[in-house]
């Protein structure tokens, strides 16, 4: 881990497991609200979409990105997001990045990108993620210096190639 700044501490990673699931349900549940909030759903209705849209996405991560890194982000051990990373002989791809609300905008994400960066970068690999064209995240992959690559429908591949 990159060093924390002068009074925090560094985020730490875990793999995850089944006993994690809930965890993660409500992480990711916490990346969609802003988007459900203006559906005339109850309360039920959106819960059980968003149930099942991790659950799918959740299979869809396992099964395709077998073997890659899916870890429960920690900050002085109390769960606080998720990072899931494949490193491919060709690159390092950001598979999912999510903090829970409470913890966004405090540079932990930057710091665990950057730290991507910076093993990519020492491979001389290229980092890339996909990232929703509406991501409020978007601004920071943009100031690390990730570029759109390509548009892929409602997502942008983004890259960050090596200086």
């Amino acid at each position: 881990m990159i060093p924390a700044a002068a009074g925090s501490e560094a985020p730490s990673l875990r793999p995850i497991t089944d006993a994690d699931l809930p965890l993660l349900l409500r992480i990711y549940a916490s990346t969609r609200t802003g988007e459900l909030a203006p559906l005339p759903w109850s309360e039920e209705q959106k819960q059980a979409f968003l149930r099942m849209q991790f659950e799918a996405q959740h299979r869809h991560y396992q099964s395709h990105y077998a073997g890659d890194r899916f870890d429960l982000l920690l900050l002085a051990g109390t769960p606080i997001g998720r990072l899931y990373v494949g490193r491919w002989p060709s690159q390092i791809c950001v598979i999912d990045i999510a903090l829970l609300p409470e913890y966004r905008g405090r540079g932990i994400g930057t710091r665990l990108l950057r730290e991507l960066i910076a093993e990519a970068q020492a491979q001389g690999k290229n980092v890339s993620m996909h990232v929703e064209k509406n991501n409020p995240a978007r601004n920071l992959y943009l100031r690390l210096g990730f570029v759109k690559h390509e548009d892929a429908g409602v997502y942008d591949l983004m890259v960050r190639a090596p200086d």
